[in-house]
């Protein structure tokens, strides 16, 4: 199972701010060795000793900037990474949960597309059988997983993510 791919946005703005995090370092390094050049010739002078101040402002700006990307590159990677074990333990629910009804191969196949929200239709295309089979299909794992409708199978796994319950009332007593 494969995470979504961020958005293209999502992808370049690390980029981007990594790129005037560049663009910010040549200029402090410009500015440091004008500031130095005017604190040499005239240290005493109001211009000189305000130019030193404006070039420690870039530089500390420079170096917050780049800690700071730094930490959101970090936090990026950890939410990618929790995605990438939601996403795992998803599937594992969903394929305990599947095997725990009894699905067979092609209606667990047929419950996995119909959980991502492709219709019957759409189903027989993938799977290359007629609409009417993949009808029957649904109509079976809706009945082994305890559901009447798509809603409400999706709506069971949807409550598991949310730490409700995942058996259907009906079958909590009997099961």
């Amino acid at each position: 199972m494969t995470t979504p791919r961020p958005k293209r946005s999502e992808r370049t703005r690390p980029a981007a701010v990594a790129g005037f995090l560049v663009v910010q370092t040549v200029a402090a390094v410009f500015f440091v060795g004008d500031a130095i050049g005017d604190l040499i010739s005239d240290p005493q002078a109001a211009h000189s000793i305000f130019e030193s101040m404006v070039v420690l402002a870039l530089v500390l700006g420079v170096v917050f900037g780049g800690w700071e990307l730094r930490r959101a590159l970090e936090r990026m990677r950890t939410q990618e990474a929790a995605l990438a074990v939601a996403s795992g333990a998803l599937y594992d629910v969903i394929q305990a949960e599947f095997a725990a009804w009894g699905l067979t191969a092609a209606e667990q196949d047929v419950g996995f597309l119909a959980l991502k929200g492709l219709d019957a239709a759409e189903i027989a295309d993938m799977r290359g059988s007629a609409q009417g089979t993949v009808r029957a299909q649904l109509t079976r794992v809706y009945a082994k997983a305890g559901v009447s409708n798509r809603a409400q199978f999706a709506a069971l796994f949807v409550e598991d993510l949310l730490g409700g319950r995942l058996v259907p009332e009906g079958q909590a007593a009997a099961g």
